[in-house]
């Protein structure tokens, strides 16, 4: 038994080491560099470091270069790629989102320590918000942009990774080392004083003490301890007086029902790297939601501004009939009530123009506010203009792919699928420690103890029997070395081997919480199935409404195509005499409707298309975007050159 034994508490040793050196990447700071080999000061702090709280840096709240970099005499000349830049770099969302990782990875280190997971937040952060539905108070066209992209296609959240502890206990994973140092004085009285010679005794002992206590994945706890103590007493009759003790432990518990085996034990820690997966999954969700809401914003506000363009045209036009009526009227041709008429007109198509460019700031606000990190805190934004730089286009013809192959990019594309997959795979992780649950539970426990007993040697003799002297066997007599020599050569060992067996009559809660859990699981697997079938449908009204929308594009084309001849005609027809400026301001009207609806038909294609590769989970790849980089807050693509003669 000796080498054995030696064998199994180098091992334990060893291990202890091993586990002490542990640490998830990202979460414990590593050692400081040392430059003298052993345990320096470097080390030392190092070491240290795991019993302190680990500092987090503060908040950043300063906008990348490139925002400054596109200014020019109070102007953002912002083209699209600049404006996703500018928010992978400086929006709050995904600067929230990126704390998700660090956070899931604190879960794995605690459960690599044998501890309870606590669960990650899984939702997406909101606060920037969609622009159209801002905006949609104004009518018009912001009622009309709010309306075409409303659905976010079933990307707003995916699941849950909270959970309650169920199932058998997990080991303490990370060794624990107790040592101490008591000091005791005890006084005894004795009726009778024939054993110790005296009515009373005192007795000092000092006991060092030392123990390691550390639980295995396999459903093992192993204890190793040692005791010391010195002793020395006013008793005239001991043998040894002062004398040492000292005794070294080992005891081995193993699981050999409930509570065994690595899988069962290990389940929180798969269950934590799936949270870390899960959490990378939900920034890149939270990247797709953002740059769609951001590319939302921009071409909101370019069809805003065109719309507004279109409101100046038609306030031109209005004012323009103004003057000519007003030359009619003083020569004579013209009767004076058609001035208040062009009057009335002119008047009208003011207030939509108002209207029209309120909107416009309205929109430059929310779209500056979600690409700074303080919002428009800053007077320099606040009172800059954005000039857009891109325009909406169509193209000539529309890539036509089978619905079943959409459906099929979509599945593997979109990274709430993947999570909704992890959370079930999650949930059949934790049905093992349920199952080990309902076992009973028999333990083996086995233990070893050596002991030693060293000191002075005290000559005893007793009153009335001349001659006799008691002399204390020279074993036991020395120093504190000759207790080492006895415990380590197992002069006097203790030896014990105990089964224990305990079965739950009813076993209720176990079979309770085993049931708990497969109900849910089939509840999240019925819900992962609702999912896969909504995927199908979000894919299916993603691709009527992008067919929808360029068909109602084409038609306000014509449309608008047919009220310019329309009025051409109608002035043409009015110089000549034969028509009446009701039908002027009418024609004029019809053309200004028409190319409104032109205007809100081209920004309805523009969202259909955002939801369309929102859908298909394709939006960082239909705008080339770096997940790496969206986690960094740094995007490697320059800034787009401002144009020759900006701000001029």
């Amino acid at each position: 038994m000796k080498k054995p034994i030696a064998l199994f508490a180098a091992w334990v040793l060893f291990h202890s080491q091993a586990l002490f050196a542990q640490q998830a990447p990202g979460v414990v700071p590593p050692p400081r560099p040392s430059s003298s080999p052993g345990l320096s000061m470097g080390g030392l702090r190092g070491w240290l470091q795991k019993y302190k709280y680990q500092e987090v840096a503060p908040i950043n709240l300063q906008n990348s270069g490139r925002l400054e970099s596109l200014i020019r005499a109070g102007r953002i000349y912002l083209s699209l790629q600049d404006a996703i830049a500018l928010a992978l770099e400086n929006n709050l969302d995904l600067e929230i989102q990126r704390y998700s990782i660090p956070i899931a990875e604190t879960e794995l280190l605690r459960a690599r320590a044998g501890g309870l997971i606590r669960g990650i937040p899984t939702t997406l952060s909101t606060t920037t918000t969609n622009v159209g539905n801002q905006v949609a108070s104004t009518g018009g066209l912001g009622t009309a942009i709010s309306g075409a992209g409303a659905t976010n296609q079933g990307t707003t959240s995916a699941g849950g990774f909270v959970f309650s502890q169920t199932g058998t206990t997990i080991p303490i994973l990370d060794p624990t080392i107790v040592t101490g140092y008591g000091f005791f004085h005890n006084t005894t009285i004795n009726s009778n004083s024939f054993a110790t010679g005296v009515p009373a005794y005192t007795v000092r002992n000092q006991s060092p003490f030392f123990s390691y206590q550390r639980g295995f994945l396999t459903g093992t706890s192993v204890s190793v301890d040692f005791n010391n103590s010195y002793v020395r007493s006013t008793v005239p009759r001991a043998e040894i007086n002062p004398y040492y003790t000292g005794n070294l432990g080992i005891t081995l518990t193993q699981s050999l029902l409930r509570g065994f085996g690595r899988a069962v034990n290990n389940r929180n820690i798969r269950i934590a790297r799936n949270e870390i997966t899960a959490s990378e999954l939900v920034f890149k969700q939270q990247v797709i939601v953002t740059v769609s809401q951001i590319v939302n914003m921009y071409w909101d506000l370019v069809s805003f501004n065109e719309d507004a363009r279109v409101k100046r045209q038609a306030l031109a036009l209005a004012e323009k009939l103004l003057s000519d009526n007003r030359k009619q009227v003083e020569i004579g041709t013209l009767a004076p009530i058609e001035i208040v008429r062009a009057e009335s007109e002119v008047a009208r198509n003011q207030q939509d123009l108002t209207v029209s460019e309120t909107r416009v700031l309205q929109e430059e606000t929310i779209l500056k506010n979600a690409l700074s990190r303080t919002g428009v805190s800053s007077p320099s934004l606040a009172d800059a203009r954005i000039v857009t730089t891109d325009s909406i286009k169509i193209p000539d013809t529309e890539k036509i792919q089978p619905i079943q192959d959409l459906v099929n990019i979509a599945l593997e594309k979109r990274p709430d699928l993947e999570q909704t997959r992890l959370s079930v795979l999650s949930s059949k992780i934790r049905l093992e420690g349920d199952k080990s649950q309902l076992k009973p539970q028999l333990d083996v426990t086995a233990s070893m103890r050596n002991n030693g007993l060293s000191g002075n040697a005290s000559l005893i003799t007793v009153p009335g029997v001349p001659g006799f002297v008691q002399v204390a066997n020279p074993f036991f007599v020395g120093d504190y070395s000759g207790v080492l020599r006895q415990v380590f050569a197992r002069n006097f060992p203790n030896y014990n081997v105990q089964f224990q067996l305990t079965i739950p009559l009813h076993n209720r809660q176990a079979r309770a919480d085993m049931a708990n859990d497969l109900l849910s699981l089939r509840q999240q697997e019925l819900r992962a199935q609702a999912q896969l079938n909504q995927v199908r449908v979000d894919v299916q009204n993603a691709l009527i409404g992008l067919q929808q929308a360029r068909a109602g594009y084409q038609a306000a084309v014509k449309a608008r195509i047919f009220a310019e001849q329309t009025l051409d005609a109608e002035q043409k027809k009015y110089a000549l005499g034969a028509s009446t400026i009701f039908l002027v301001i009418q024609a004029q009207r019809d053309l200004a409707v028409a190319q409104g609806t032109e205007v809100t038909a081209l920004s309805t294609y523009s969202r259909a298309r955002v939801a369309m590769d929102q859908s298909l989970g394709t939006t960082l790849d239909v705008y080339n975007i770096s997940v790496d980089e969206a986690r960094k807050g740094q995007v490697s693509r320059p800034p787009s050159t401002v144009p020759l003669g900006a701000g001029k």
